[in-house]
């Protein structure tokens, strides 16, 4: 009876401690994201979780320094690194090791003149999930130049896509180097080169391609002289594909986006543009990239607190769709509450609502859904300048007479 007694009261004992643990958990599960770093511990920065050399940002790296991706604790839960050489990009095999701590590639050594992209997803200790997004280049040999090309070899883009070379090293023979590289499409229609500064060349039409425009690029690059004793290294052609035409009015007054899909609206949708003294760009801006998820810090594009640390720091923005180089970007936001179609809150960004981790039941999973890279998005009623023509790829805010005189040939 008494041994009876005893394992009753040992049963007791571990239901109540169970209960107890399943309380935990529920009111933790009922938390903000604050209430569960305050249980199992602040979470690291993407910097800290997942460490990626080279480091990004790097240029010039020599092919043996190699890549390496690794997390101090925790787990990798996906590694994919792109290779982007003359215009085409390549995967890069590699693998992640049995302990789950580091990610090598199959080839120890880097390629010359390349741009790495690694997108890196990784679980800490306490299965919290964390992305981070490197990129970096390689080194070009002496007395060489390349171009690095958009849009990528046999891609489908948008309608407002342009063709943009970015240039390794300044170029002294603006002539010389415009010559040496031709634009043509199918069907025919006048393309126009511009030059930005002494180290990027553009191209475009006079208005957005036809959909279903076949458009040529011929880099003729190699042995032209770019500058004195400096030779081109690239003879490369590749090509592309004007897919459907979609196009997006953002209407920051309104805090509605209209989005036109072959001349017939498809939606509108609420959004929340730049507050009051960190207002959205006004124009036309094309986009250039598209991320599943990504990390937003305020410090990158100089939103910096007194401490120096980023006024906002968001490890895991979903469907993140980038407008301009300085940082624009269009994207879900799930931390904001009942400001879509209503306020504008953000930075700077146009945001869309969506959920933590993303979903393409929301407004910002269903936009990116349904875009391209080289799809327009244009700004109006914002109380700020029009975007420049060299932030991103604004070329399209300038008049037709203005971009053919940033031609050097004349």
């Amino acid at each position: 009876m008494m041994h009876a007694q005893r394992r009753a009261g040992r049963a007791g004992a571990a239901l109540a401690a169970v209960l107890t643990w399943a309380a935990l958990l529920a009111a933790a599960a009922g938390c903000t994201s604050h209430g569960v770093d305050e249980m199992l511990g602040k979470p690291r920065s993407p910097e800290e979780a997942i460490r990626v050399s080279p480091d990004d940002g790097s240029k010039a790296v020599q092919p043996e320094e190699g890549l390496k991706v690794r997390v101090p604790a925790g787990r990798l839960e996906s590694v994919k690194v792109v290779k982007s050489q003359d215009a085409q990009e390549f995967p890069v095999p590699g693998s992640i090791g049995e302990d789950g701590a580091t990610w090598r590639p199959d080839e120890p050594n880097l390629a010359l003149a390349a741009k790495y992209t690694v997108d890196a997803v990784a679980l800490d200790a306490h299965g919290r999930r964390v992305a981070r997004h490197v990129t970096f280049t390689t080194y070009v040999p002496d007395e060489r130049f390349i171009g690095y090309v958009t849009p990528e070899n046999r891609s489908t883009v948008g309608t407002g896509m342009i063709v943009s070379l970015e240039f390794n090293r300044e170029i002294d023979n603006r002539a010389a180097v415009e010559r040496a590289i031709r634009v043509t499409s199918v069907p025919k229609t006048e393309i126009a080169p511009h030059w930005f500064g002494e180290d990027r060349l553009d191209f475009r039409p006079e208005t957005y391609w036809k959909p279903g425009t076949k458009v040529t690029v011929d880099l003729r690059l190699r042995d032209v002289e770019a500058a004195p004793g400096v030779y081109g290294l690239q003879y490369k052609t590749f090509s592309f594909t004007v897919g459907r035409s979609q196009t997006s009015v953002v209407d920051a007054a309104a805090h509605t986006m209209r989005v036109t899909r072959d001349g017939e609206l498809l939606s509108t949708v609420p959004i929340t543009a730049g507050a009051p003294g960190n207002t959205t760009y006004n124009g036309k801006m094309v986009i250039t990239e598209m991320l599943e998820v990504t990390r937003m810090n305020g410090a990158t594009v100089g939103f910096k607190r007194a401490d120096g640390k980023g006024e906002y720091d968001i490890p895991d923005v979903p469907h993140a769709v980038r407008l301009t180089s300085s940082g624009t970007f269009l994207h879900g936001n799930y931390w904001a509450k009942g400001v879509f179609g209503t306020a504008n809150v953000s930075h700077g960004c146009v945001g869309l609502r969506d959920v933590k981790g993303g979903s393409s039941a929301t407004p910002a999973g269903w936009f990116f859904d349904r875009s391209l890279i080289g799809d327009v998005v244009e700004v109006v009623r914002s109380n700020d300048k029009k975007v420049a023509p060299d932030n991103g790829l604004g070329g399209w805010n300038m008049g037709w007479k203005a971009w053919k005189a940033g031609s050097a040939v004349k």
